[in-house]
């Protein structure tokens, strides 16, 4: 989740990235050849093409040379390393089982201080959703690439060894579709990018960095759900690994879906709902006869295969094919559950559009509401009955009855609640076993703090004490985090007053505050990244 918006200083940072980059690129000057199996995790093309090659210094200098570059400087530190991004062509499967070829980033550290070359440890990244189907981490040249140069900057420049993949849908992908938040194969196509990394780094030019068996996995927003959905898959598998740190994901999904289904609706909402219908529908086959089953008239025609799209999102919002923010229409259903009138009375009052100013966030979710809605006022009918009948434990004001951490006691009924239980992180009772961090922010108005790591740290109340660890990045500093904290609230701070200048649109302070919340959920993204790279640190030195 947590579709990217590209912020003031980032996107001026990618321009400074690529000017460094473009200057030292180069291919492999081996020839390459295509792998004749098609077995996934098999490396496509050895070696794969070295797309760009940054010199630790000339990064350095270009990056301080402008009031953007300073400020990720800020937050990532100096480069210790050089960095040299190759792009990898893998072999993996949807969701439906179909084999595909598909794509990612190995970033290799380079350069003389000893932390740049030798073993060095690899971090296993997922990034957060994009709508644009022709996305390539790898490719720091394109402008709304974002997670590519944080990443290199803050991992690969300070001596890991990083490998990220695109996803199924994507880039070189010959899916129409992209499995979202479809947790075994996501964490799957985890597990085949690493493979296909592994066997491309001995012969990258930077042959002398070498995999030191430590892995680190990392993601966020959606890729907080692949990177937790991943550490579970490879310790099912027995598979190594030295520490985790989701960030911003949604892993109690059931939970989430609920709240978003009763009126509480996230930003983007409208762009996950296709994604996760379509992804859902390839992979159980019931969540739908017809795209009208849940989507309005309005919008049902062609969206199983709207998203992702090499046409932007912007003019797909234009075009009418999706409301920018509309999921549901703003006629209340009326529910009935026979023979209950106050349970009928209770849940359509539940639906209701959320009054103004009934909680801080009710702006935002008011902007969930209009006319036409994308989704039927059944589907949250046949939803909230669902939920009434099998509650999730954070469920609490449906039910009356004290908050807890769980699933619902049973697979729900209703086939798209039940595939979102399915995939909720809590699904079989796995707890990690290696140091975890979950990074996020306690005011995100895209995958909600409250209801995604709280309710993943209460599930683990019973784990040993130091395993998992919680960060909200606005909460008061405090702690061995508290420089990120600080840093990350200092940050919000300037935004506001960029926004409320001249310079930033001259904004009313409500505005300029609206403004400030909605592009929160990015915000963030940095300086969880910082923190993760402070945790695994920690670890790897203990």
């Amino acid at each position: 989740m947590g579709r990217q918006r590209i912020g003031r200083l980032r996107g001026q940072v990618i321009a400074v990235i690529v000017a460094a980059a473009l200057a030292a690129c180069g291919s492999n000057s081996s020839t390459s050849s295509p792998a004749t199996s098609e077995a996934r995790g098999t490396l496509y093309e050895t070696p794969p093409v070295r797309a760009a090659s940054l010199d630790a210094a000339t990064l350095n200098a270009d990056l301080a040379a402008t009031t953007s570059g300073a400020e990720l400087l800020q937050v990532t530190g100096p480069p210790i390393c050089g960095v040299d991004i190759y792009y990898l062509q893998f072999w993996t499967v949807g969701g439906a089982g179909e084999s595909t070829l598909d794509s990612g980033a190995l970033m290799v550290p380079t350069g003389a201080a000893p932390t740049c070359s030798g073993p060095r440890p690899i971090v296993l990244y997922a990034h957060a959703t994009q709508t644009n189907k022709a996305f390539n981490i790898a490719n720091i040249t394109d402008p709304t690439n974002t997670e590519g140069p944080l990443i290199a900057a803050m991992f690969a420049a300070q001596g890991y060894i990083v490998v990220a993949p695109n996803y199924a849908g994507y880039d070189i992908s010959t899916l129409y579709y992209h499995p979202f938040l479809n947790a075994t194969q996501q964490s799957d196509e985890m597990i085949d990018v690493l493979a296909a990394a592994r066997t491309a780094l001995p012969a990258t030019f930077a042959s002398s960095t070498s995999d030191n068996g430590q892995l680190l996995i990392t993601g966020y927003s959606e890729g907080g759900h692949v990177a937790m959905a991943t550490l579970r898959a490879m310790e099912a598998a027995g598979m190594k690994v030295t520490a985790a740190a989701p960030m911003s994901g949604p892993y109690a999904l059931e939970a989430l879906f609920d709240a978003v289904m009763f009126g509480d609706v996230d930003l983007d909402s409208t762009v996950f709902a296709p994604l996760v219908t379509t992804s859902y529908q390839h992979e159980y086959g019931d969540i739908y006869t017809a795209t009208s089953d849940l989507y309005s008239p309005t919008y049902a025609t062609g969206i199983d295969s709207l998203l992702p799209s090499t046409t932007p999102i912007a003019t797909i919002f234009a075009q009418g094919l999706l409301p920018e923010t509309a999921l549901f229409d703003s006629t209340t259903p009326t529910v009935t559950v026979p023979g209950d009138g106050a349970l009928s009375a209770a849940l359509t009052a539940a639906l209701e559009e959320p009054p103004a100013n009934s909680s801080p966030e009710a702006p935002i979710f008011d902007l969930g509401f209009g006319s036409p809605g994308l989704l039927n006022n059944s589907v949250r009918v046949d939803w909230a009955l669902d939920a009434a009948a099998d509650p999730d434990g954070e469920d609490a004001p449906l039910t009356g009855a004290p908050a807890a951490p769980t699933l619902a006691a049973a697979p729900p009924v209703y086939p798209l609640r039940n595939a979102v239980y399915l995939n909720d992180m809590r699904n079989g009772s796995w707890a990690p076993t290696v140091p975890t961090l979950l990074c996020g922010g306690d005011q995100d108005p895209t995958v909600y703090f409250s209801l995604d790591t709280d309710t993943m740290v209460a599930f683990w109340s019973s784990l040993p004490a130091g395993l998992i660890t919680k960060l909200d990045v606005s909460a008061p500093p405090s702690g061995s985090f508290a420089a990120v904290q600080t840093g990350f609230q200092m940050s919000q701070t300037q935004e506001l007053a960029f926004l409320e200048s001249a310079a930033g649109g001259g904004l009313s302070a409500t505005a300029a505050q609206q403004e400030l919340i909605e592009n929160y959920h990015t915000s963030v993204a940095p300086f969880c990244a910082l923190a993760a790279r402070g945790f695994f640190q920690k670890v790897l030195a203990e």
